[in-house]
């Protein structure tokens, strides 16, 4: 068990590097912050003075070792367009996010669960083939597309919400309708695979020929053996919240991280950038990493065989 958690905390942390180095170089080859954010107006002396004080003219390598330098004393930069300090920046916008993530999921889960497993029960009738087409819309469509519909609807057409902006539960419902529909989707059609594939158990034929009443054979057997897989794309579905609300957030204008993130991105606020990166890349292997954990304590073979289900 020691080995099988050093493992994975292991591939967690190169994972959370390789992300970072590669997020880090990027965004020093594709511009520069000190024409973004002065303007291309500015006189040459200005702009030399800002990337002195910003450090941009030390070599690329320099500037790598400062900024993990930084991250291990638990520093995160300064915005270079605000002043502020990045982490502050981005802790406030955390609240906005989570009241709009946390919904979204909870959403998925309601869609997505009960739909396949449903249609699962049901197959090859008109209700699964339902379910499965409004699946593959929902999965397909995407979430812009999905958003900027929602509002021709409930906002221009009828007039029922508004089409964005911060503020209430009114201004909250579209957007955690276009999180929740597609990641519902992408649920329904997982667990139903799921369910498929362990109705076809001989386990499942053996319960049954045993006279064990049919609802009993699927509490009982079924759905615990179709939880094991479902784990894994539950925990994929938690870890893309937060990168599904970058667009969500920019089409309803919802003042969360997304929305910073790609305000940030625009004016070349590297220190701001990277520290949203940082916080969605260490939301997205938490989440990984707890699915292997899940998966090792539901099921312990996969301890001795090194496997897991979230990576």
């Amino acid at each position: 068990m020691v080995r099988f958690v050093a493992v994975r905390l292991l591939r967690a942390l190169l994972t959370i590097v390789l992300v970072v180095t590669f997020a880090f170089i990027v965004l020093r080859l594709s511009g520069d912050p000190a024409l973004a954010i002065m303007g291309n107006e500015a006189p040459p002396e200005a702009l030399a003075a800002f990337r002195r004080e910003w450090g941009l003219d030390d070599p690329l390598w320099l500037q790598y070792l400062t900024y993990f330098r930084a991250i291990f004393r638990g520093e995160f930069g300064i915005s270079m367009r605000g002043g502020g300090r990045a982490l502050d920046l981005v802790m406030s916008r955390i609240p906005a996010t989570l009241a709009l993530t946390l919904p979204a999921l909870v959403l998925k889960l309601s869609i997505g669960i009960p739909a396949g497993i449903y249609a699962a029960l049901h197959r090859n009738t008109r209700i699964d083939r339902a379910v499965m087409v409004a699946a593959v819309t929902g999965y397909t469509v995407p979430s812009f597309v999905l958003g900027l519909l929602l509002v021709q609807w409930f906002s221009i057409w009828l007039g029922w919400l508004p089409t964005g902006g911060g503020g209430g539960w009114p201004h909250l419902l579209l957007p955690v309708l276009t999180l929740g529909i597609g990641g519902g989707a992408v649920l329904a059609r997982f667990v139903r695979s799921a369910m498929l594939e362990v109705l076809g158990q001989p386990y499942i034929r053996t319960a049954s020929a045993k006279g064990i009443p049919w609802a009993a054979v699927v509490r009982g057997h079924a759905l615990p053996n179709a939880a094991i897989p479902t784990v894994t794309i539950i925990g994929f579905l938690v870890g893309n919240l937060i990168a599904g609300a970058v667009v969500v957030e920019s089409v309803f204008s919802w003042p969360g991280i997304g929305n910073l993130l790609v305000v940030s991105v625009t004016a070349r606020d590297l220190s701001v950038v990277q520290c949203i990166l940082l916080f969605v890349t260490v939301t997205m292997v938490f989440s990984n990493l707890t699915v292997d954990f899940l998966y090792g304590v539901l099921d312990p073979r996969l301890r001795n065989t090194g496997q897991s289900g979230g990576h």
